[in-house]
């Protein structure tokens, strides 16, 4: 058994998520209706037989905590464990954490704790499936100080990432950060395809123990603007070829997309993966009820009271609840985190989406109450703009959480 410890990265203030992240760090961010980001890299972790896990984190990370302690809960007898680390002050630093680097220079006395061989440094906010086990077996078989998995992608895609050049053995030689469409692109055509292909980092590193402690004793701040560019001369770093399905969700349309994508017939990446699960909170809700709608490849979370008229390409989250009449195309409804039942010596109207509505193109964060009669959709407004109760953000209409949306408004 490989002794590797994983590190995911969860204190990032997403700002161009806002205002998905106003009130909650990026890794909580429910994904899928019923799942949170921070899931996926977790849910990697333990698929690929890997159980000494640390979560750093900074940014609005009350939620983030509430999800992780009260859903992953490792057997007494296993030595299997998740470890919150958030920033703190200590006598030898007073700062929050300034970058990547940092934040696992400041966590790695932790580390050490568990006497792991090898540390995995995954990202809290990317969808993918990844065998953590695989990656860490070839890094040990050629004998790498530092491992870089590293998607194919095409000259298109190659401009706004973080580019690697390796040689047929797989060692990297040189690296360059977000080229664009300059002439230094063509430098870096991995030489093991024979279609055009570059390789694009993301952002998931392996380091020998003793490797990651020589590169941190420094004051450099992150690993995908110094960290790795400089350890290219100095240690052997290789590449991990990765094929499968990657993306990382940096802005509130992809966000959007990738989402309504788990709604195709066959998405590339699904959660009817029984060989490679992912795990999220037990909740013990009662099934969906549908009182009466037409509904079109779309997905229902559980505890849902659907009476609307139509839901086209849409998530339903969890106990979500939708009144008659109302039209639904387009969008991700988060749901709530209750019923109702909880307001009773509260004036806040109940959750859910009234009567006789159209939403389109939107995402509706969790506890929103829509009154009834309601037009909501960015259809003839800015890309980017602001309004009562809304914002759009890359043509995505935005409603934020607990947002009150009276009767007959139209946006």
């Amino acid at each position: 058994m490989i002794n590797a410890a994983a590190v995911i990265m969860g204190g990032g203030q997403g700002k161009r998520l806002q205002p998905l992240t106003r009130d909650r760090a990026k890794p909580a961010v429910p994904i899928g209706g019923r799942y949170r980001l921070v899931d996926i890299p977790i849910s990697n972790c333990i698929n690929s037989d890997i159980r000494k896990i640390f979560l750093l984190t900074q940014f609005n990370s009350v939620s983030l905590h509430q999800h992780v302690t009260g859903t992953y809960r490792f057997d007494q007898f296993s030595e299997g464990f998740i470890r919150i680390l958030a920033a703190q002050q200590t006598p030898s630093s007073e700062a929050w954490f300034q970058g990547t680097a940092d934040a696992v220079r400041q966590g790695y006395r932790y580390f050490l704790d568990s006497d792991p061989d090898y540390i995995v440094v995954l990202s809290g906010d990317q969808l993918y499936r990844l065998d953590i086990a695989d990656l860490v077996a070839q890094h040990v078989k050629a004998g790498a100080d530092v491992t870089i998995a590293a998607k194919p992608v095409g000259r298109e895609e190659a401009g706004a990432l973080g580019i690697l050049r390796a040689d047929t053995a797989q060692r990297i030689v040189q690296f360059v950060e977000k080229p664009g469409t300059s002439p230094v692109l063509d430098q870096f055509r991995a030489p093991m395809y024979k279609d055009e292909r570059f390789l694009a980092s993301m952002g998931i590193y392996v380091f020998n123990i003793k490797v990651l402690e020589q590169l941190l004793d420094n004051d450099k701040l992150d690993f995908g603007k110094e960290i790795i560019p400089g350890s290219i001369a100095s240690h052997k770093v290789n590449a991990y070829l990765f094929n499968g399905y990657w993306k990382d969700i940096g802005t509130v349309r992809s966000f959007w997309e990738e989402n309504l994508h788990f709604t195709d017939r066959t998405p590339e990446f699904n959660f009817y993966d029984q060989k490679a699960p992912i795990y999220t909170r037990m909740r013990y809700l009662p099934p969906s009820k549908i009182n009466c709608c037409d509904l079109n490849q779309s997905l229902l979370a559980e505890g849902c009271i659907i009476s609307g008229h139509r839901i086209l390409h849409s998530i339903m989250g969890m106990r979500a609840v939708v009144g008659e009449g109302t039209v639904i195309e387009h969008s991700y409804i988060m749901g709530s985190d209750y019923y109702g039942a909880e307001l009773k010596h509260s004036d806040r109207p109940i959750p859910g989406i009234g009567r006789d509505c159209f939403i389109r193109n939107a995402i509706v964060d969790k506890n929103v109450h829509i009154g009834d009669g309601c037009y909501l959709s960015p259809e003839g407004k800015a890309q980017d703009c602001e309004g009562p109760n809304y914002l759009i953000r890359d043509g995505i209409l935005c409603i934020p959480k607990n947002t009150i949306i009276p009767p007959g408004t139209r946006i």
